[in-house]
């Protein structure tokens, strides 16, 4: 059964029904609270302010997804979608918490599928918070069932700096995650830090189409790579990848990989997948949260089309982009 609930028209209270979601929705056959025939969103609200902290322990997770700025204003429990009348994107809002454990679980799922299809998955990882919530893959209850031999694993960008610096997405995706699941070391394609930028982009381009003539790597109708996933985070800017607002890098659209040297954040030098590679990707996951991003959010999924697109707004994907926010990030998405 669909469970549905109703929005208010008001930004205030739609804010409201979501906090009140997200702290306790239900997913269990004996309750009705969230079922389509509740006759008030009131009832709703008023009921789960009312739950003792014990019951809140049993609740299993049961995400509140909003479905667009129609005429209904709804918050369905299983739809998925942000639209309007000039666009349409898969967004998904979430705690924090939460944010971690469906991005898990739909990683896996695209593992899965993808071993089984074709025998390898590939898949792009970002720096960031979202290698701490790529953790909960390995907390999994069915993690056993990931095939992590199969995993081919690239980097959307990269600071050209040695994989043991602070600095280095290589150094923090493996302390955090790499480090504990056992995916070949031959699979993982990192950049070759003895290298400058210009000479790093050069060596991972010619790998990237070595493992595309070897049939590792898919290729997308108009000749890029097409990755299975590719899990991008946003700056409060707007930037994804190395790939920042007014720079000339963003309009690159003949390599697959290119080199920057006067990055606005540092460290300067780096390497990042272009948006013709990024866009040719099957899968992208937008992860992002915390409140500081959220105007960078409603620029980029709500902005006036006639102003210049932050590079977050140009990311788009032959197969399904969705993006995942907390409810920090959202926020501006649900005010008039």
């Amino acid at each position: 059964m669909t469970s549905r609930v109703r929005c208010y028209q008001t930004s205030r209270t739609i804010k409201m029904t979501f906090s009140a979601a997200f702290s306790t929705s239900l997913y269990t056959s004996q309750t009705s609270l969230l079922s389509s025939k509740n006759s008030s969103n009131k009832l709703f609200l008023k009921t789960c302010s009312l739950f003792p902290s014990q019951a809140r322990k049993k609740l299993l997770f049961q995400p509140l997804r909003y479905n667009g700025f129609s005429t209904e204003r709804s918050c369905v429990g299983i739809v998925k979608a942000i639209q309007s009348e000039n666009w349409f994107k898969n967004v998904e809002v979430f705690t924090k918490e939460h944010v971690a454990i469906l991005l898990a679980h739909d990683v896996a799922q695209h593992s899965n599928k993808f071993i089984q299809e074709k025998g390898a998955f590939t898949v792009v990882l970002s720096g960031g918070s979202l290698i701490k919530y790529l953790r909960k893959l390995v907390e999994l209850t069915n993690a056993e069932s990931i095939d992590w031999s199969k995993w081919h694993v690239f980097w959307v960008d990269e600071r050209v700096v040695p994989k043991d610096h602070l600095e280095s997405n290589y150094k923090l995706a493996y302390d955090g995650f790499l480090s504990k699941v056992p995916i070949p070391p031959v699979n993982i394609y990192s950049i070759d830090d003895a290298l400058e930028a210009d000479g790093a982009a050069d060596v991972y381009e010619t790998t990237l189409r070595r493992l595309v003539k070897n049939g590792v790597i898919a290729t997308s109708e108009n000749g890029f790579p097409k990755f299975d996933l590719m899990l991008l985070g946003m700056g409060q800017d707007g930037h994804v990848a190395s790939l920042f607002p007014r720079h000339s890098l963003v309009k690159e659209d003949k390599k697959w990989v290119s080199f920057i040297k006067d990055s606005p954040k540092p460290p300067s030098d780096r390497i990042t997948l272009t948006f013709p590679v990024i866009n040719a990707c099957s899968n992208i996951a937008m992860v992002v949260t915390g409140a500081g991003k959220n105007g960078a959010v409603y620029s980029a999924l709500r902005g006036d089309e006639k102003s210049d697109k932050l590079p977050a707004g140009l990311v788009s994907s032959e197969g399904e982009l969705k993006w995942y926010l907390d409810i920090g990030a959202a926020s501006m998405l649900f005010k008039e």
